[in-house]
């Protein structure tokens, strides 16, 4: 039982790892030489892919990994803006 939560606990990680990838990969597009539609394409592409891989990540982790995500975007939201986090948002 141990080991295949360990394998799951990867799989997670690793397709976590690709999605936010995907997302890096967007800003480069533009630079590859394709059409004005090919880019918009791949660009949606990209997206739609990486925010399904992201969503399947956190359901493969678990809650406690999204509560952790959760977590330290509010850190770096607050941390930008320079404010704390509204009651409401937490």
């Amino acid at each position: 039982m141990k080991r295949d939560s360990r394998f799951m606990k990867i799989t997670g990680f690793v397709i976590l790892t690709i999605a936010c990838l995907l997302f890096l990969l967007i800003p480069v597009v533009p630079w590859l030489g394709f059409s004005a539609g090919k880019i918009a394409g791949i660009s949606v592409g990209l997206l739609i892919a990486g925010e399904v891989l992201f969503y399947l990540s956190l359901f493969i982790l678990g809650r406690s990994y999204f509560d952790k995500i959760k977590s330290r975007l509010k850190f770096w939201i607050k941390r930008i803006r320079g404010t704390k986090a509204s009651p409401e948002s937490e």
